[in-house]
């Protein structure tokens, strides 16, 4: 008898699927959960890019390693922050805009979004950053307005499509309540759908936090922060790497990990 049998453990596979997306992500948010508790209180200045340490120093003198244990706890908490307000936001708009048949309610809902999808994001960035104070909640609510008009735009479409099924008309003639509606069957319908965004957006808004972290919005010039420790020691890129590529290699593994871990998921619900 040709063949070979093959058994399947439970769990296995689904572990194996998961190590690589867990991995990129976990040692960045551990570094940046718990590196606080470990780093130095003392932040004393030595000499500038020298081997000091064990990565060195940047461009001030400060220990590299000390300074990565430090900086990416606001980083990761703002980028976390701005992606579960622009949600919180985004989705309810998306939700009344797609479900009702009030043309002139989706218009008053649709059209100032559609003015800010105009106007560039770093632009926006920049501009509304600068003239307000330094502060986290600040950045926090910049990025979430930033993104909230693409997650509407995402939410209405997916509203639209699933409030025109059969179901749907189903329950109104049943005398659901469009509340109920909306809540019991469209938006769990949706989730699938902001599954799918949700890890793209929670890249975009790291890349725009740490964008106004390396030009020097949003955060205290002498903060620590793992997108400032690019902008600041790039200069002597060739003289300390160490203090860019780690801090940069630390982001890039954030933002590939989740990315990955979502579409492990995704593809998980598909094979179901």
């Amino acid at each position: 008898m040709s063949g070979r049998l093959r058994l399947r453990v439970p769990g296995v596979g689904l572990g194996r699927d998961y190590l690589l997306p867990g991995v990129l992500v976990a040692v960045p948010l551990l570094l940046a959960l718990v590196g606080p508790l470990a780093a130095s209180a003392d932040t004393a200045k030595d000499v500038p890019f020298t081997a000091g340490g064990v990565f060195g120093t940047d461009f001030v003198g400060r220990d590299v390693w000390n300074e990565v244990l430090l900086g990416g706890r606001s980083l990761i908490l703002v980028a976390v922050a701005a992606t579960a307000c622009t949600y919180l936001v985004a989705v309810p708009l998306g939700l009344i805009a797609g479900m009702t048949r009030n043309r002139a309610l989706d218009e008053v809902l649709m059209r100032p979004l559609d003015l800010l999808l105009a106007v560039p994001s770093m632009l926006m960035l920049l501009l509304l950053v600068s003239i307000a104070p330094q502060q986290r909640w600040v950045l926090i609510a910049v990025v979430a307005l930033i993104n909230v008009p693409d997650v509407v735009r995402i939410s209405r479409s997916s509203a639209l499509s699933l409030s025109a099924r059969p179901a749907v008309e189903a329950m109104r003639l049943q005398g659901e309540s469009r509340l109920r509606i909306g809540l019991g069957y469209v938006a769990r319908s949706m989730r699938r759908t902001l599954a799918a965004d949700l890890g793209t957006r929670f890249t975009g808004a790291t890349y725009l936090v740490a964008s106004a972290s390396f030009l020097g919005v949003g955060i205290s010039p002498q903060a620590s922060d793992w997108a400032a420790m690019v902008d600041r020691n790039r200069t002597g890129l060739f003289v300390q790497p160490w203090a860019v590529v780690l801090p940069a290699v630390l982001i890039v593994m954030l933002a590939i990990g989740v990315n990955l871990t979502f579409d492990r998921l995704l593809r998980r619900e598909d094979s179901r």
